[in-house]
């Protein structure tokens, strides 16, 4: 038994692979052991999860996923608990595992139930086996009386490498070393390009740059230059004086790694057939990624540059990753894992589609799901941060991939380990980026 936590890589199934992989299991054992097997699992795990509970309520479906339900109640019944069955099948045409498995609750002695008992507190326990893979349609009646207050804890203990992951969970990146005869040359030069003035159509938007540029100054980079659309105004942040100011053309992209488009608005338009063509290492975020999905020119740029052997990331929110595939963020959202593959392969690059559960994504891998991060990233100029990171992650040399998963990583779990009683600030998360 393995508990999920974002310190280790798991692999991801698709529904198709997940059944293939059962009916493989099934059909190496005699009948009916694999359903035994997943309800003596589950019943290991209940005990472990709540040796104390008064009550056991188990919520079985008419189906082979009620039989592993009931397979448990007959096996924490003789182990001297008491389990209380709710099932919603019906003996003339339950399925043949199913039925034994019904027969070995009754014969154990297990107490059936047409509701839920009653006075659940705390301390008890529900098990919820009521829907198997694949469900079609949205539960109703009783079904969804009983999901709302479940939560569903599958361990069938089937060995999944006989398929191919569809993606896995994101883990713990390695750590950057630094060999004592290093300078600022050796961790490599960021160059953010962004941030449109207020002068130029009253919106100012230069704070989503100067974020980013702060996340890749405290990500590692060695130096950090910064081009704001805003005129020349700005010369100098007092906050962060070691950021460099720079005008687009004193920028000697061929040598940099950019970070484009955050806060750019439409001023960042003109410059990406240049930034797209010279950079060798790139993140193109925000209004970047807008530009491109309303230009087919730039489009086909960013394609040329995976053949050209530069790399590039992007990090679009849903709304944007739907600009580019054409569609809405309610279809990239019903299936984000599609949608990311989509764009990664579409755009011949790596893909970082944030949101709860962050996906990153790159031709020829498996796509990794982040599992660090909370609620509380959900403020302005976090995703300017994550861009600044991932841009530090490439000037130090790791692919686009790793640079990628390493940032979202490490940008999820400063938010997790942020001090409860403190607001969580796009600024102060990017003052608080640690390897």
């Amino acid at each position: 038994m393995h508990r999920v936590t974002p310190a280790r890589r798991f692999p991801l199934h698709t529904i198709e692979a997940s059944r293939r992989l059962e009916r493989t299991a099934a059909a190496a054992l005699p009948s009916h052991t694999l359903m035994q097997c997943a309800g003596l699992a589950v019943a290991r795990l209940a005990l472990a999860l709540a040796p104390h509970a008064r009550t056991i309520w188990i919520a079985c479906g008419p189906g082979n996923n009620g039989g592993d339900g009931l397979e448990a109640a007959a096996h924490l019944q003789r182990w001297g608990q008491h389990p209380v069955v709710t099932w919603l099948g019906d003996e003339a045409s339950v399925p043949e595992d199913a039925r034994a498995s019904l027969a070995r609750a009754r014969s154990a002695g297990v107490t059936f139930s047409a509701t839920p008992p009653a006075g659940l507190g705390p301390d008890d326990l529900c098990i919820d086996a009521l829907l198997g893979l694949g469900a079609a349609r949205a539960p109703q009646g009783r079904m969804a009386d009983w999901l709302r207050t479940m939560r569903a804890s599958p361990d069938l203990g089937v060995d999944g490498s006989a398929e191919p992951a569809c993606a896995w969970t994101n883990g713990i990146p390695p750590r950057i070393h630094r060999a004592h005869a290093t300078h600022k040359g050796s961790h490599g030069d960021v160059a953010v390009i962004g941030g449109e003035g207020l002068n130029r159509r009253g919106l100012g938007m230069t704070g989503a740059a100067l974020l980013a540029a702060s996340a890749a100054l405290h990500g590692g980079a060695g130096r950090v230059l910064v081009s704001l659309f805003d005129d020349g105004a700005m010369t100098l942040d007092p906050a962060l004086p070691e950021l460099m100011f720079r005008r687009f053309e004193a920028l000697d992209l061929r040598q940099l790694t950019v970070v484009c488009g955050c806060g750019g608005g439409d001023a960042v338009r003109p410059v990406l057939p240049q930034v797209l063509s010279q950079s060798p290492r790139l993140v193109l975020d925000a209004d970047a990624l807008n530009a491109i999905a309303a230009d087919t020119s730039l489009r086909s740029l960013v394609q040329a540059r995976a053949r050209r052997g530069l790399a590039t990331v992007l990090t679009p929110h849903p709304l944007e990753a739907a600009r580019l595939l054409g569609s809405g963020s309610a279809a990239v959202q019903s299936d984000r894992l599609a949608a990311v593959r989509r764009l990664a392969d579409d755009l011949a690059c790596t893909v970082v589609l944030k949101g709860s559960g962050t996906l990153i994504a790159t031709p020829g891998e498996a796509p990794a799901l982040n599992l660090t991060g909370n609620a509380r990233l959900g403020t302005a100029g976090t995703g300017d941060v994550l861009a600044g990171l991932i841009g530090a992650r490439l000037a130090g040399g790791a692919a686009p991939f790793q640079a990628a998963c390493a940032a979202v990583y490490q940008h999820g779990e400063a938010a997790d380990a942020w001090p409860p009683d403190e607001a969580l600030t796009a600024g102060a998360l990017a003052r608080r980026l640690r390897d």
